[in-house]
């Protein structure tokens, strides 16, 4: 079963902009799936649609096989949306935020106080759980949101942007949760994010859309593999002064115990290391580039992340 179905999706507003014309996307049940584009793509009007906030001009959308518009209040009730901007009451107690956004799908009061207490856990928030929302760190009102948005179980996660202005550690504990969430209970997860390695390290699809068209939608492993390199990052015993010169590779050191290794696609690492060896340079440990999707999505789109489109 689709979790998510959007034909012809197409948004023009009262100006005569266009932001979404015909956008088609299918992301199946209990997928972790990246919808990525530059700012002003159209990704926020494909989310604000799917949340009900934005009415489409003409198009179908359809969650685990409910249609928008004819079903809305039951679509309503299998989405939870983490938008962008905070928007809750920063006065009302954090456990309160979570527990009335429960009530206000049915959840019965002792069921919700009960998903409170165990999101809250989960989220790292259980110690504020009595604390007013604006005391809260910007990182920990990103938690605030998400708790929220599970309150009612929806199977549809939607996370617009959730890690913004996030701290590395907090984000690294943010993804952790949300790959369980996805893995262990099968939510579905739909991600927007400007942190491209923050895609390729969770996502399993990934959809680019710009000008407000899906230009791919593919298997993120798929999709990497359309790179003509390959890049990896290797740990090095020792420290070293400048970056060794092989024939036919690209050597950049990040650090003095940290080289970058650039390679065509498919290329053996033996005779790589050999050279390195000869050249007194002793590996510890190599693991892939996590940031290989941004060269990808340039290509695609020729904008950056953050570039207007």
């Amino acid at each position: 079963m689709h979790a998510l179905e959007i034909n012809g999706l197409t948004k023009t507003y009262g100006s005569g902009t266009k932001a979404l014309d015909g956008v088609d996307l299918t992301v199946a049940a209990g997928d972790f799936f990246a919808l990525l584009g530059p700012n002003g793509a159209g990704k926020t009007t494909v989310i604000s649609t799917l949340a009900s906030l934005v009415t489409a001009t003409a198009g179908e959308v359809r969650v685990f096989g409910h249609d928008l518009l004819r079903e809305r209040a039951k679509v309503k009730g299998m989405v939870g949306l983490v938008p962008q901007e905070f928007n809750f009451n920063g006065f009302v107690p954090v456990q309160e935020i979570v527990r009335q956004q429960a009530g206000f799908y049915g959840v019965a009061r002792r069921e919700a106080s009960e998903r409170t207490a165990y999101l809250l856990e989960q989220l790292g928030l259980a110690d504020k759980a009595t604390a007013q929302a604006r005391q809260l760190s910007g990182g920990m009102k990103r938690r605030l949101m998400i708790a929220r948005a599970l309150a009612h179980r929806p199977s549809l996660l939607v996370l617009d942007e959730p890690t913004a202005g996030v701290d590395v550690e907090l984000r690294h504990g943010m993804w952790e949760f949300l790959t369980r969430l996805n893995r262990e209970e099968g939510v579905t997860i739909l991600l927007t994010t400007h942190y491209l390695e923050e895609a390729e390290a969770l996502c399993r699809h990934v959809a680019i859309i710009q000008r407000g068209k899906i230009v791919v939608s593919a298997p993120m492993r798929e999709l990497l593999e359309q790179l003509p390199e390959e890049s990896f990052v290797l740990d090095l015993v020792e420290p070293i002064a400048h970056a060794p010169t092989i024939p036919g590779v690209r050597l950049s050191l990040l650090n003095p115990g940290v080289l970058e290794l650039e390679v065509r696609r498919g290329q053996p690492l033996d005779q790589v290391f050999a050279a390195l060896h000869a050249a007194g340079v002793r590996v510890m440990s190599l693991r892939n580039k996590s940031n290989r999707l941004e060269a990808l999505f340039i290509k695609l789109t020729g904008h950056g992340v953050e570039d207007k489109a």
